[in-house]
């Protein structure tokens, strides 16, 4: 009887802890994006990857000096793509595009994605519920 009890409690642990650390392994948005920091990126795209648990987009902008920077612009996880219309080979390389995002805290070139502009006039969702929000309430704010 005693070690079913310590068997059972040995498992709860080993279960507790290895959800707590795919929960530490996620960020909030809030914690590494700043969404009174809002960017519009033009540029090509470099390649687009299609992973758990964020899709990225890395993209090559050209600055105000002219000088190329390499971007990396964080979208929602594939699944959630997939219900907005995306599939991995939505983006392919050479691809010319306009994100709306908010950008790091840290002041990388990295940002959160909220939609995406293609020459056509398409615009679509990168499928980030938190970013979308913070997208909506800037539009708001601009009166849009």
């Amino acid at each position: 009887m005693r070690m079913k009890i310590l068997g059972a409690a040995v498992l709860s642990a080993v279960v507790t802890l290895g959800g707590a650390s795919v929960a530490f392994a996620h960020h909030s948005f809030g914690a590494e994006f700043d969404q009174n920091a809002p960017v519009t990126l033009a540029g090509d795209v470099i390649k687009f990857e299609w992973v758990n648990p964020h899709s990225w987009i890395h993209i090559d902008v050209v600055n105000k000096a002219g000088a190329h920077e390499h971007w990396r612009v964080e979208g929602g996880a594939p699944s959630a793509l997939l219900r907005r219309g995306w599939d991995r080979n939505t983006l392919k390389p050479g691809t010319k595009i306009v994100v709306r995002a908010f950008r790091a805290r840290d002041g990388d070139t990295r940002a959160s994605a909220a939609e995406i502009s293609f020459p056509n006039g398409t615009v679509m969702s990168l499928g980030n519920p938190q970013t979308e929000a913070a997208e909506a309430a800037a539009k708001k704010a601009e009166g849009k």
